[in-house]
């Protein structure tokens, strides 16, 4: 698997006049050598070398698949070694570390280390079998917290506290959640006025009567990610939050009816707006349809208004539209999800969208 990988990137690189690649993201690393860590790999036609400083030389050793381990010291050590290795070549590189490319470009020409991220995600888009039934796995532990929260949400309850019990469980059944730079906590949860916020931080405010509680939840499980959101109501509720719950679900199932192969990524998140839109709340869906999902937590393609990308079979992407009004309370359906050739996209996700009241 991890050989035809590289093998089918190489095979694109050298196209564009590449006959090396040179890996600097994790993600990238792991997905053509099995090895998440601190580490570059090179590929060229005969050979795969990972450099790993010392102290993860024998971790790398360990784990990587079909691969030469270089041990060399951190920082300077670690880029000299990847400069003796690709002198001569002319190199893609997913590098984006400005004094790192400046300073091998120095040693092997400008145009002998070329900086292009686009064929990693090129291949990374479509996901192969494996790939698939382990995002399945991820949604599916999802989908069992999403259950712990109709035991677990309850008038008191901080945000916080939910946060806590989401994340025990999921660490229990195998999964981590993901860090990324533009949060400090690793899940959405937001009750009440909170969840006008999309991107809401943790706090410890409890959740009241009349709640709408936004449970945003991205795990990742092997490496790969899933991603899903249902919304929980705590009782009492109003007419207006019921209709817009439905709204938002209506919304929703008609960008999982757009999904096929080929669809743009426009259509599909024009199916969802459109729905918003002729019930007057357009401007208060204030964010894209979806993103692809997979080694990162957002990664092509993007479900997005003027982009004429087309998804495409084995693709992996999330829908989650979403309502929010300022001050007030927020509703937010999402599921991951899997494209399809002929059919209707495959749903990650079997929990339950109905309207789930607590008291």
């Amino acid at each position: 698997m991890l050989i035809e990988r590289r093998s089918n990137l190489l095979n694109h690189t050298k196209k564009i006049g590449c006959n090396a690649i040179a890996v600097f993201q994790p993600e990238n690393v792991f997905y053509l050598t099995g090895f998440w860590g601190e580490a570059i790999a090179i590929f060229a036609d005969n050979s795969a070398k990972l450099i790993a400083p010392k102290l993860e030389a024998t971790r790398a050793l360990q784990i990587s698949k079909e691969c030469e381990i270089i041990s060399s010291e951190r920082g300077s050590s670690l880029i000299s070694t990847l400069v003796s290795e690709i002198k001569g070549k002319t190199t893609c590189s997913d590098c984006n570390d400005f004094a790192t490319i400046e300073y091998i470009q120095d040693k092997t020409g400008k145009k002998s280390f070329i900086i292009n991220s686009e064929p990693f995600f090129h291949f990374r888009s479509i996901k192969d079998k494996y790939e698939i039934k382990t995002i399945a796995n991820a949604a599916e532990i999802i989908d069992i917290l999403f259950q712990v929260c109709t035991e677990e949400i309850k008038v008191g309850l901080s945000e916080r506290d939910l946060q806590a019990k989401l994340i025990f469980e999921a660490m229990k059944m195998g999964a981590t959640s993901p860090s990324y730079k533009s949060t400090l906590n690793p899940l959405i949860i937001a009750g009440g006025p909170n969840a006008a916020m999309p991107h809401s931080d943790i706090s410890d405010r409890k959740f009241m009567k009349g709640d709408m509680i936004i449970v945003d939840l991205t795990l990742r499980y092997e490496g790969y990610i899933a991603d899903a959101t249902r919304t929980f109501a705590l009782a009492p509720i109003t007419s207006e939050e019921k209709k817009i719950y439905h709204i938002v679900r209506l919304s929703q199932q008609e960008g999982l009816d757009a999904i096929r192969d080929s669809s743009t990524c426009e259509q599909i998140d024009l199916a969802c707006r459109d729905v918003i839109k002729k019930e007057g709340y357009s401007e208060h869906f204030i964010h894209s349809t979806g993103h692809g999902i997979g080694l990162d937590v957002h990664e092509p393609p993007w479900l997005r208004i003027k982009n004429q990308e087309m998804v495409r079979t084995n693709m992996t992407v999330t829908i989650e539209p979403g309502i929010y009004l300022e001050d007030k309370m927020g509703v937010r359906i999402e599921d991951s999800v899997l494209v399809n050739k002929d059919k209707k996209a495959s749903n990650f996700n079997k929990f339950t969208k109905d309207l789930i009241i607590l008291d």
